[in-house]
């Protein structure tokens, strides 16, 4: 029997999926309470003359649900996303734009960058730098001089959360550029979708100082992930047997995907896990009931009411359960993203430049107004030139 804190109130077994009391529209967050949670980095102070992506209810640091609606489930989560796949709703959120680690949901990112740019049949010659990669991180078990097509170094990264394999492909993608190249475009890529909470460091999702998300930009990167085909494919398929490398792997081995939520909730789309010591438990899944389609992301979670899978699975069946007209917000498409990165001139508030139009002006008119005087000038020595060649030729015909 599972006991655990919610709020000041020990409950024992499962938390249940839908309080009977109504949720307040804004407030903290269904929580549950961890005793003991490692230290992680503290989240970056938000600027606040930043536009909020998605909507002004987004913007708080707590629970944003809709008027009404019965109380979320509390899971362990610092922050959440429930959001439509399709229309872009935000169905509720807790905490939507605070900035974490991603741990390896950012491999989410990579493929929202790469797999437009990858022939899946081009074959990938691993390299030790490939392999660079701390004692204790999750790799799918490249081979230095291995050989392997793009599409088995997606499976490795999205099955096994192979960061060698993230490391491969974002160094071949990266072109003459390499895997920093690919770094920029991801950050670019965010920028392009309306993450503006998002800073890629490295391609895998490892611990870096400067490396962040949030859970409303997960939900923007899985969805454009998802509209991929090609990224569906890869994401669901439930085991992959690796190629061979002889002589030192003359069988090959087989990999499982390590999403729960595939083979446990009717529905699964699909998605990713995550975990290190900075970011804790992070987490995208989908799914889809009666012809919606929903994305839940989760930061900063402990194995706490259960794994990220089932805390998931209890913001799915509840979002499930709410009108489908029901929202606090929407994701943001790319175009909405470029007008907010770039507002039409009119609506631009750029003082400097202003101001300094505002000086050139004198200065243009007092250029003028030298250039008239010189021509003038110029007029009145010609005439008087005119004059003295013409007297002359007077006196000589005299």
């Amino acid at each position: 029997m599972l006991a655990v804190v919610v709020g000041s109130t020990l409950v024992a077994g499962p938390i249940p999926l839908v309080s009977p009391s109504p949720a307040p529209a804004a407030g903290p967050c269904p929580y549950v309470t961890i005793p003991s949670i490692p230290p992680t980095p503290t989240a970056p102070a938000r600027d606040p003359g930043r536009r909020v992506m998605g909507g002004d209810r987004l913007a708080g640091s707590g629970l944003a649900a809709p008027a009404g609606a019965p109380a979320p489930p509390a899971v362990s989560a610092v922050s959440w996303v429930i959001a439509d796949l399709d229309s872009g709703a935000v169905v509720a959120a807790c905490s939507p734009h605070v900035q974490r680690r991603p741990a390896s949901v950012q491999k989410l990112l990579l493929a929202a960058t790469a797999l437009p740019k990858l022939d899946p049949n081009l074959v990938v010659e691993a390299t030790p730098e490939d392999l660079a990669l701390p004692g204790d991180s999750s790799a799918v078990g490249l081979l230095v001089g291995g050989h392997y097509p793009v599409s088995t170094l997606w499976y490795g990264l999205l099955l096994q959360s192979g960061n060698d394999a993230a490391n491969a492909l974002a160094r071949v993608a990266g072109g003459a550029g390499g895997l920093p190249a690919t770094v920029a475009a991801m950050n670019a890529e965010a920028r392009r979708l309306g993450a503006d909470d998002t800073h890629a460091a490295n391609p895998h999702g490892l611990d870096a100082p400067d490396q962040l998300t949030s859970a409303y930009d997960l939900a923007l990167i899985a969805r454009a992930d998802f509209a991929r085909e090609d990224f569906v494919r890869y994401d669901t398929l439930q085991r992959f047997q690796w190629p061979p490398q002889p002589p030192r792997d003359p069988k090959g081995f087989q990999i499982q995907n390590e999403n729960k939520l595939l083979t446990n909730y009717p529905g699964a789309l699909g998605g990713k896990t995550g975990f290190t010591d900075e970011a804790r438990h992070t987490y995208v899944g989908a799914a889809q009931r009666n012809g919606r389609r929903l994305v839940v992301t989760l930061m900063g979670a402990e194995i706490v009411p259960g794994r990220t899978w089932q805390q998931a699975v209890l913001l799915l069946d509840w979002a499930f359960a709410q009108p489908a007209d029901g929202s606090v917000g929407h994701l943001v498409t790319p175009e909405e993203a470029a007008r907010v990165h770039n507002p039409p001139a009119a609506t631009r508030t750029a003082e400097p430049a202003g101001a300094g139009a505002g000086r050139a002006a004198p200065a243009a008119a007092t250029a003028g107004r030298g250039g008239t005087m010189l021509l003038i000038l110029a007029a009145v020595f010609a005439v008087a030139a005119l004059g003295v060649l013409l007297a002359r030729r007077r006196k000589q015909r005299a």
